[in-house]
């Protein structure tokens, strides 16, 4: 493989690989534990509160949802191009991590208070708060995204961070399936309730994310940086030459579709299939232990095997998770075998999707002599946004479209298939389509090459 050295009057900036150690690493993801609270709570009971609780209808609250993502992603590149201009003593991501940490947890305990102000009162305010809240994520999850390639560029080191990152997150998503329920009885099962909720979630977002911001450090620089200022056509082209960054976006749009639907019909399933909604704890407890015990274990496959390899077969087992109800969809114990499978699946898949997107950012250096964290993590996850959007969007729709009525404790037989279709149908499909893109995915054969092309000052040459 030809590679070519950059020019002597081109400025260098050295490349750290140092190891990271424990607070570092436990910091890191310390941010997705306390973005996961608010995430995972919007996820998997926001739909549910605004149909049960607020009252507004279940197609409106998909449209809603769907409408606010497709904004998200012109935020989302905004940001990331702000990120990449940032300057500062905490560096490009750290600070916005800092600056958005307050601001992501009001905004998000906003969403609960919902004021009686009649129907159309009520859905206005729900916009304007949901579009709040989803402006100051993309303004933190996008450089805390971004962070993890600014951390180290030693690709195993990554994978590293990835699993502290999920172990934790993982953690956050458990405690909201587990307690949030029993909190809103706790408090009084109404939407006084429901705000006390958002609120506790809300403090610990804020802490967390300020906890990340002050116990991480950004060490990976350019290898050079170029004397004039990049136009934007050149970036465009730039991330559309980055064949294994267009794969990530498409996987990671998929991803969030599977793991945001999944959540969010959870709740439905629990209640009108399972005629208990408080079996969502159980089922939340059976998906998330099994990620515990896998992540602790998972970092030395990913060493012997790859990433990529290790993503594939969680995505099997995950698939096989999915299907498994199909036997007996009203049997809980059957549902929450099931949910164990989830888990050992989802494990290897959280724990390598954002490592997978850093090492493209290195590729993309490699072949345009051109790094952009910020633009690059941003554009990825305006897939993850978007999937996101079209996960509460397609459950809301499809609920609305069977006959769902809101705030009623029966539902129509064809709602009540709909429900059991979202359940297993849709992530089936979606889980199936990351199979194949996992497959055609070749960037850890040649991502040693990668590092130590870059590691000496060197390119592919074009």
């Amino acid at each position: 493989m030809q590679v070519t050295k950059i020019k002597k009057e081109e400025s260098i900036v050295n490349v750290d690989l140092e190891k990271i150690d424990f607070s570092e690493r436990f910091s890191f993801g310390l941010g997705d534990f306390g973005t996961n609270l608010m995430y995972a709570l919007m996820v998997t009971f926001l739909t549910y509160f605004y149909t049960d609780t607020v009252g507004i209808s279940a197609a409106l609250t998909g449209t809603i949802m769907f409408g606010v993502r497709i904004l998200d992603t012109i935020v989302g590149l905004i940001v990331g191009t702000l990120v990449d201009k940032t300057q500062s003593k905490m560096g490009k991501s750290r600070p916005w991590v800092f600056w958005t940490a307050i601001p992501f947890g009001v905004s998000g305990f906003l969403m609960s208070t919902v004021p009686d102000i009649g129907y159309n009162g009520k859905v206005i305010y729900v916009i304007i708060t949901y579009v709040l809240v989803n402006i100051i994520f993309e303004a933190s999850n996008i450089p805390y995204g971004s962070l993890v390639s600014l951390i180290s560029r030693d690709s195993y080191e990554r994978s590293v961070l990835s699993i502290f990152r999920n172990f934790l997150s993982t953690i956050g998503s458990m405690l909201v399936g587990v307690i949030t329920l029993p909190l809103v009885a706790f408090f009084g099962d109404n939407q006084q309730a429901w705000i006390i909720t958002f609120g506790i979630y809300g403090f610990f977002t804020a802490l967390c994310l300020i906890v990340t911001s002050l116990g991480t450090k950004e060490r990976v620089k350019p290898v050079y940086v170029p004397k004039e200022k990049v136009r934007f056509k050149k970036v465009l082209k730039t991330i559309f030459e980055n064949k294994y960054w267009l794969m990530i976006f498409f996987y990671l749009l998929f991803y969030f579709v599977y793991l945001t639907a999944s959540s969010t019909i959870t709740v439905y399933y629990a209640e009108y299939i399972l005629h208990d909604k408080t079996t969502i704890s159980w089922i939340s407890l059976a998906q998330s232990l099994p990620v515990f015990a896998v992540l602790l274990v998972i970092s030395p496959v990913i060493k012997r095997i790859g990433k990529r390899n290790t993503a594939i077969i969680g995505g099997v087992i995950t698939l096989i998770g999915i299907l498994l109800p199909l036997f007996d969809t009203t049997n809980l114990s059957l549902i929450i075998f099931a949910s164990v499978l989830k888990g050992i699946g989802g494990a290897p898949l959280g724990a390598t999707m954002f490592a997978f997107l850093a090492d493209t950012i290195d590729y993309g250096e490699w072949i345009s002599r051109i790094r952009m964290e910020g633009i690059l993590f941003s554009a990825g996850t305006v897939g993850q946004t978007l999937g996101m959007g079209l996960g509460s969007a397609v459950v809301g729709w499809l609920l609305g479209a069977s006959g769902f009525i809101s705030g009623s404790s029966t539902q129509a037989l064809s709602v009540l298939n709909m429900i059991v279709l979202l359940f297993i149908a849709v992530p089936a499909i979606v889980i199936i389509i990351n199979l194949f893109i996992l497959w055609r995915f070749k960037l850890d054969k040649i991502y040693p090459q990668i590092v130590s092309d870059l590691s000496n000052k060197r390119y592919k040459e074009r």
